[in-house]
């Protein structure tokens, strides 16, 4: 099922989706020659925005959370991607351990890790979940909505020095992360002599920016465009910064006003040039974290001067309490895309370098211009009915297989950020 479209798509994204059907040959060469330089993350899931004019990421996520909801079709396409991926990492690996969030109660999450680690299983691989939970002190099993359990085991060290991790009886080659360290990095994962831990310490939010990805995904928009011909801006989205902010005691206002400004400004010239009558808006968001927190829209420098206690109070902190200190103003891309009367945008599940489906994220709740990833947003996203490889040229830039693949190449355009961002920030402080 492929999302009901508001607006007729007459103007450049129908023209950018037919750009790429033309240059699909010279597209998977260049992303091939790139990966030649550049090791993809283990895994990722990138949020777009289709706006009818702009197709963009939004957000890339290296500790992706939902992996249930993709098609059960594409099992295959999963499993093969990660056999590549674990023999670029651990060519003889048998036994792998998957340390996952600390949402023991939210079941749609551990359906998402349950269907991660039977991926992996069908890899070829033992798996056994590890908890960073303090309570679970012993194999604790779980039962999911889906019929489907998991079992917790509590982490230790292993070996003569405790220079390695796994659970009783168990001493895994890797360990993939399924937590993005909002928090920190807890001791017991330092300091590790001979594992691989997937994804790097590094690319957790106690060291990683959004700012960073997307002045990645700018070096990467560009040489793109040029490869293809076409305008970066119809794939990159505006960013600026402001650090030192304290939003309950007002601090860094005039940063964040100043910035609101001159980004609307040159959305609204860009708005211009493409005829665009939409009214622009900006995204001002942490410039750490996930799960929709610290999110507001902005459609004029006005608003971000004098918010109300309760505004303060919801921009000045994210998961796991943290306080917001830093924050990125993105270019707000509207969708047009809706699911069942509710708002709708498509999310983008890669495995190596290959993409193995997706899903739409639909919150009835929220506008065309606002974060979807917030309360009244479906659990049970649509996914995708094809996957974002093959498209079709006897078919209409519109039809499914194409339209997938288009969020296919940005997609992967935005793991080529990620990949490029984790290079950048191998050397920074864990």
């Amino acid at each position: 099922m492929v999302p009901h479209l508001t607006t007729a798509l007459t103007g450049p994204l129908f023209e950018l989706e037919r750009r790429f059907l033309e240059a699909e040959t010279a597209i998977e060469r260049w992303l091939r020659g790139q990966w030649l330089s550049h090791a993809p993350p283990f895994y990722a899931s990138v949020d777009l925005r289709n706006a009818g004019f702009k197709l963009a990421p939004v957000d890339t996520n290296l500790f992706p959370g939902g992996f249930n909801n993709l098609n059960p079709a594409f099992l295959p396409l999963c499993v093969q991607a990660a056999q590549g991926a674990i023999e670029k990492i651990c060519p003889e690996a048998r036994n792998l351990l998957l340390i996952p969030e600390n949402h023991t109660r939210n079941q749609f999450y551990l359906m998402n890790v349950a269907h991660l680690a039977a991926i992996l299983r069908h890899a070829g691989l033992n798996v056994r979940i590890g908890s960073l939970l303090p309570e679970i002190k012993a194999p604790t099993t779980l039962d999911l909505p889906d019929g489907q359990t998991i079992t917790l085991e509590p982490l230790k060290r292993l070996g003569p020095n405790g220079g390695r991790l796994g659970v009783e009886g168990f001493d895994p080659c890797a360990i993939l992360l399924n937590n993005d360290l909002s928090a920190g990095v807890p001791e017991i994962l330092g300091n590790l002599r001979g594992q691989q831990l997937i994804p790097p310490l590094h690319a957790g939010w106690h060291v990683r920016r959004k700012s960073r990805h997307f002045s990645a995904f700018r070096e990467v928009a560009l040489a793109f465009a040029k490869a293809i011909d076409i305008d970066p801006w119809l794939i990159d989205p505006e960013f600026a910064v402001c650090g030192q902010i304290n939003f309950h005691e007002r601090a860094g206002e005039e940063c964040l006003q100043a910035q609101v400004d001159t980004l609307l400004y040159r959305i609204r010239a860009k708005y211009r040039d493409y005829g665009i009558a939409a009214e622009p808006f900006v995204i001002v968001k942490a410039d750490a974290g996930t799960y929709g927190m610290g999110v507001m829209t902005v459609k004029d420098a006005s608003e971000v001067k004098d918010l109300n206690r309760r505004q303060r109070n919801k921009m000045a902190v994210i998961k796991e309490g943290l306080a917001v200190t830093e924050v990125i103003i993105q270019e707000g891309v509207p969708t047009i895309e809706t699911v069942a009367a509710g708002v709708a945008e498509p999310v983008i599940y890669m495995i190596d370098r290959y993409v193995v489906g997706g899903f739409y994220r639909v919150n009835t709740q929220r506008g065309i211009d606002e974060n979807l990833n917030a309360p009244g947003m479906r659990f049970e996203p649509l996914a995708f009915e094809c996957g974002c490889s093959l498209p079709d040229c006897c078919l209409g830039p519109d039809a499914p297989p194409n339209r997938f693949y288009a969020y296919g190449v940005v997609a992967r355009l935005a793991l080529l950020a990620a990949a490029i961002e984790l290079e950048q920030s191998g050397g920074r402080i864990q």
